[in-house]
């Protein structure tokens, strides 16, 4: 079983920069896809950044140039650095691992 653990969201300006992390336990194997997604009030759940199972990256178009997926294998952690925040990026972050697992979620608002 695989639990998932995020932090570092919060109220921030527009403009502003905030730091998401995700610390994973259990059987976790990087080979598999992990990364974020967020979920806006009355909207559906989207992709913002994940690991993919090839080892390569994908972005939602609304957030390249801006936001940056990385990670650290030894601690089995996923990071999420988001620059120039928007009003719109406004939603509940969560971590995916292998499209199955899920965090509980963490806020992020950003205020005009």
């Amino acid at each position: 079983q695989v639990q998932l653990v995020e932090s570092g969201g919060g109220l921030v300006q527009a403009g502003g920069s905030l730091r998401l992390s995700c610390a994973a336990s259990g059987r976790i194997f990087s080979v598999n896809a992990m990364g974020w997604y967020r979920q806006a009030p009355g909207k559906q759940r989207e992709m913002v950044a994940i690991f993919n199972r090839g080892g390569g990256t994908a972005y939602a178009d609304s957030v390249k140039g801006r936001f940056t997926i990385s990670r650290d294998n030894g601690k089995n952690t996923v990071y999420l650095q988001m620059n120039s925040l928007k009003p719109e990026d406004t939603a509940v972050y969560y971590c995916m691992y292998a499209f199955a697992s899920w965090g509980q979620g963490t806020q992020v608002t950003v205020s005009s």
